[in-house]
């Protein structure tokens, strides 16, 4: 089995070594995910500007897509590090592991916002009728959609990247999930 490292500063391109420079000087450190893009020329920087685009969507609900998006595809890396966001954003670690199951129960808005992204996660964009009605219901726009399965596919990109390598969780590890029913 090929071994996937990630590379340090010395080891990326001028242009991504600003980068690594612009993050450390933001986070305090590179996370593993942001350095692995920079084995690519331009993935991180393309990564980040999608990453930070405006979204008509809070930082919140975005987070509630994260945690969903990344425990449907069983990225621990991202549950990882969205779960220590999610604390960020005021989500408690019960209200975490929940979202992470696909619901949200304390929140009717974020719990259809949940239950949609889980279901166009799993069904590959063919969101049953009822969560999509739903998601309407709670008043979710068509910009509203659209920005969501944006930061869907965001988060596929990264839990594909780390599912393939699985190179070094750098995050306090989220716990398993148990069997969460819904």
């Amino acid at each position: 089995m090929k071994n996937f490292t990630v590379p340090t500063r010395d080891e990326v391109s001028e242009n991504n070594q600003a980068i690594f420079d612009s993050l450390n000087k933001g986070l305090g450190f590179v996370p593993n995910l942001y350095a692995y893009f920079a084995k690519s020329e331009t993935a991180l920087g393309d990564y980040l500007t999608l990453q930070n685009r405006k979204s008509s969507l809070k930082a919140k609900e975005r987070e509630v897509i994260n945690l969903v998006v990344s425990q449907v595809n069983g990225c621990r890396y991202c549950q990882s590090a969205h779960t220590a966001l999610g604390k960020m954003n005021g989500f408690s670690e019960d209200q975490i592991l929940e979202i992470r199951g696909g619901s949200a129960s304390f929140d009717p808005k974020l719990d259809a916002l949940a239950r949609f992204t889980k279901s166009v996660t799993e069904n590959r964009g063919r969101a049953t009728e009822e969560v999509k009605n739903a998601f309407f219901e709670a008043g979710y726009t068509e910009g509203n959609l659209v920005d969501a399965i944006v930061i869907v596919g965001d988060k596929i990109i990264s839990n594909y990247i780390h599912n393939l390598t699985e190179f070094a969780i750098d995050f306090p590890i989220a716990p398993e999930l148990e069997q969460v029913t819904v």
